[in-house]
């Protein structure tokens, strides 16, 4: 981000999944609002199998959840969030992969002070992102270990791959793809901005009690 906007916390970044909630067998708020409990400070909404009227509305009731304090972050559609944000939702940006729509057009669509954050894997996606005229505001590097979630994750980098190639991006970056709480104080070790992580939450028994894991682990790491 730049100018006087403050930096957004994505030390605990949450990857709201609304299919793994639902085998979970609650709600996407539902889950969203006990992690924010727990210690979560980003929120990212994912909703691969929405239709639009249907992402739209759940990014109004997680909106409706979240403090002030919590970005939400929509997960590939620029669309969903323009909608969202139109119908009162307070949307701070969006999250794309190398095959979406280009920073540049989601900048368009959403504004300077969007947050927009870019998946990356490998030093060339790094410097590119770097170089991004659309502004890349942080990068989400992965994965930290081979995960099923995501049918197109690159292999796992380990904690070391990982933080190796977040030691040369010059922009934030968030760790993502199988994380466990162990794994925090290391990623957080090597310079990472924050770990966002799905499944530990999304299909945990007591998502508020995951996310204090996470937030425990996150903050003993910078002992």
């Amino acid at each position: 981000m730049t100018g006087a906007t403050p930096a957004p916390d994505l030390s605990v970044y949450l990857v709201a999944d609304a299919g793994q909630c639902a085998d979970a067998g609650r709600s996407v708020p539902e889950t969203v609002a006990a992690a924010v409990e727990g210690g979560v400070s980003a929120v990212q909404l994912r909703a691969k199998e929405a239709g639009t009227e249907e992402f739209i509305a759940l990014a109004l009731a997680v909106g409706r959840v979240l403090p002030g304090h919590v970005p939400l972050i929509i997960n590939d559609r620029v669309d969903v969030a323009v909608e969202a944000r139109e119908r009162g939702a307070q949307v701070s940006g969006v999250h794309v992969g190398q095959g979406d729509l280009a920073v540049e057009h989601v900048r368009r669509f959403l504004g300077a002070e969007a947050l927009v954050g870019l998946s990356a894997a490998t030093e060339a996606q790094l410097a590119a992102a770097r170089d991004h005229p659309g502004r890349v505001d942080y990068v989400g590097i992965g994965t930290v270990r081979a995960t099923g979630s995501k049918g197109d994750a690159p292999p796992g980098l380990g904690i070391a791959g990982l933080g190796r190639l977040a030691a040369g991006s010059p922009l934030p970056a968030v760790a993502i793809g199988g994380i466990v709480p162990d794994d925090l104080p290391g990623l957080r070790g090597a310079g990472l901005v924050g770990a966002a992580v799905l499944s530990w939450v999304c299909q945990a028994a007591d998502p508020r009690q995951a996310a204090q894991e996470l937030r425990s682990a996150w903050d003993q790491g910078a002992a």
